[in-house]
């Protein structure tokens, strides 16, 4: 076997195993043990969907790590309520009709007691209608449009990451009185992009900035050639790029190529350390969001938190998505630990207003899922890339920002939950 066999045979151990989910498959991967269990004792299943495959690739596969990372320590910790807790995983492909059919398939294959996961926005919607319909708690980790907990908000539903109201007033200020106030849009074409691009929208015209042009990008593109010309033709001060996964990785590879951010600057709500990871240094640039970071020194626990991590993935630093599965998993545990059931609409009442404990939320500040619409107040963490940092200094965060100081407030959410 050639060096190049071995490595495609490595990661094909790795997808195995992350489809395979389960602490066992954790376990598997990374030369640990899980604590044995009696035969008579039923798991506490979580069943998890997101992109294995797709654009989103990456971004899923971090998140479904950092889940059974938390898996590995709860069950090593005890279970949950002294039961194993299960992760089931199915890939979404980044396609909301896929994630629902991998959802049907949890429900009545696998027998799950909870959904949680997705990294698309238009899946993250509809898993959240498939899970209210089926009257099961659905906590997504990673798709940020601002429907999912305001207008199209669900008894069931909570969230973990953004919205993207929260992304885009993380960074806005930064990039209307530092670069200015002309802004072309180059915007994801499906529900996050267009969320984002809304919402900044919304803020620089209440500034009294212009938007000198755009262009709506379908997923999945490749060349962004034809955009790129018209962007060197409108001349804005700011290019937003509202784009996600693989597509904005490329897209900043063209941009430099073309030399556009060398005069104008180039920024926008979201960032990751995946896609930081995967740009040449010459296109490594742009002021964003990230909604979480490793270095944080003045915050306890999260030291400790990145050393345990990366002892037990070689050397692979956390990232804002395996945070997502993380908290995300611990969430679920706290809540039924509180509720001292299974039963979903006691499970829902304990996650409102839940609040993550230091070592769970991992940042300074009130970390807890509001009553009033089930989304997670978490930190912002602005700031640029670091054109020459080696991993995993790739991103200078200029402050953390408090999600309850950003986020809309409920009664401007559009979100509207039944009340008993």
């Amino acid at each position: 076997m050639n060096k190049e066999d071995s490595k495609e045979q490595v990661q094909m151990d790795r997808r195995t195993l992350i489809k395979a989910g389960g602490a066992a498959g954790l376990a598997a991967l990374l030369g640990t043990q899980v604590p044995s269990w009696g035969a008579g004792e039923t798991p506490v299943k979580i069943g998890m969907i997101d992109p294995i495959t797709s654009t989103f690739a990456a971004l899923g596969q971090s998140e479904i790590k950092g889940a059974q990372f938390a898996e590995a320590e709860i069950n090593k910790a005890g279970g949950v309520m002294g039961r194993p807790l299960q992760i089931f995983v199915e890939d979404s492909a980044g396609n909301p009709g896929t994630a629902v059919d991998k959802a049907s398939r949890l429900l009545s294959q696998n027998k799950v007691d909870f959904l949680m996961g997705t990294v698309n926005s238009a899946a993250s919607l509809a898993v959240s209608q498939f899970a209210n319909r089926h009257d099961k708690l659905f906590v997504c980790t990673g798709g940020h449009v601002d429907s999912l907990t305001g207008k199209e908000c669900k008894t069931t539903t909570f969230r973990t990451c953004s919205t993207t109201w929260m992304l885009t007033a993380g960074d806005f200020e930064t990039l209307y009185k530092k670069f200015g106030k002309k802004w072309y849009f180059l915007t994801t074409d499906y529900a996050f992009g267009q969320s984002e691009q809304a919402d900044y929208t919304t803020q620089l015209k209440k500034a009294g900035g212009t938007v000198v042009g755009g262009a709506l990008v379908p997923v999945g593109a490749t060349d962004f050639s034809s955009y790129l010309i018209d962007v060197k033709a409108k001349s804005p001060d700011v290019i937003c790029l509202l784009l996600a996964g693989n597509d904005q990785v490329n897209c900043m590879k063209q941009i430099a190529q073309f030399g556009i951010n060398k005069d104008i600057a180039v920024g926008g709500a979201l960032f990751e350390l995946e896609q930081a990871q995967a740009l040449p240094e010459a296109a490594r640039y742009g002021w964003w969001t990230m909604e979480w970071y490793w270095n944080q020194p003045n915050t306890p626990h999260v030291a400790d938190f990145v050393k345990r991590y990366t002892a037990a993935h070689k050397g692979e630093y956390p990232t804002a998505r395996v945070w997502f599965g993380y908290a995300t998993t611990h969430a679920i545990r706290l809540a039924v630990e509180k509720a001292k059931s299974l039963e979903t609409a006691k499970v829902v009442k304990a996650m409102e207003g839940l609040v993550l404990p230091p070592e769970i939320a991992l940042q300074p500040g009130n970390v807890f899922y509001r009553a009033e619409d089930h989304q997670l107040m978490l930190g912002m963490f602005p700031g640029h890339v670091i054109q020459t940092g080696k991993y995993p200094n790739l991103f200078d965060v200029s402050g953390i920002v408090p999600g309850e100081k950003i986020a809309l407030p409920p009664s401007q959410t559009g979100c509207v939950l039944p009340r008993a």
